[in-house]
């Protein structure tokens, strides 16, 4: 099992997104860098914002570095932030995706009608984060 977050996580992260026939249908002509920003919440164990910085293209995750800060992915095409808390709860699946971009729980930046566009590639995005055989900082050992 990886903790969330960590390298190891995303790493089994990109290899279930490349593993996706489903995506890689649905995301097919999906061209972007996404920055998946993790904010800190130092009484949960994350101590500081963690940036995730990937591209995607073909309907594969070309590429996927963990913790690459600010400066290196804060132009991505689109930039997906949250609280921790909130994205625990996107990946254990009590909170939906697009609902919580439409209602702010999870801020994006870039243009969101595209994103929607690709709205079953991104439910597809969250469906395999939620089969990452994860725990998370904050559980008890």
């Amino acid at each position: 099992m990886s903790v969330f977050p960590s390298t190891e996580w995303l790493q089994s992260y990109v290899q279930r997104i490349n593993g996706s026939e489903e995506f890689e249908e649905a995301a097919s002509t999906f061209d972007a860098e996404i920055a998946f920003v993790f904010e800190a919440e130092p009484e949960s164990g994350v101590p500081a914002d963690v940036w995730c910085h990937t591209e995607f293209g073909g309907g594969k995750c070309k590429w996927a570095e963990y913790d690459t800060g600010e400066e290196k992915a804060k132009n991505s095409t689109f930039v997906i932030r949250a609280p921790y808390s909130s994205w625990k709860g996107v990946i254990q699946g009590e909170i939906d995706p697009i609902e919580g971009m439409l209602d702010g729980d999870l801020m994006v930046t870039g243009h969101l009608p595209t994103l929607l566009r690709y709205v079953r590639a991104t439910d597809e995005l969250v469906s395999l984060a939620a089969h990452v055989a994860s725990t998370f900082v904050d559980d008890p050992r």
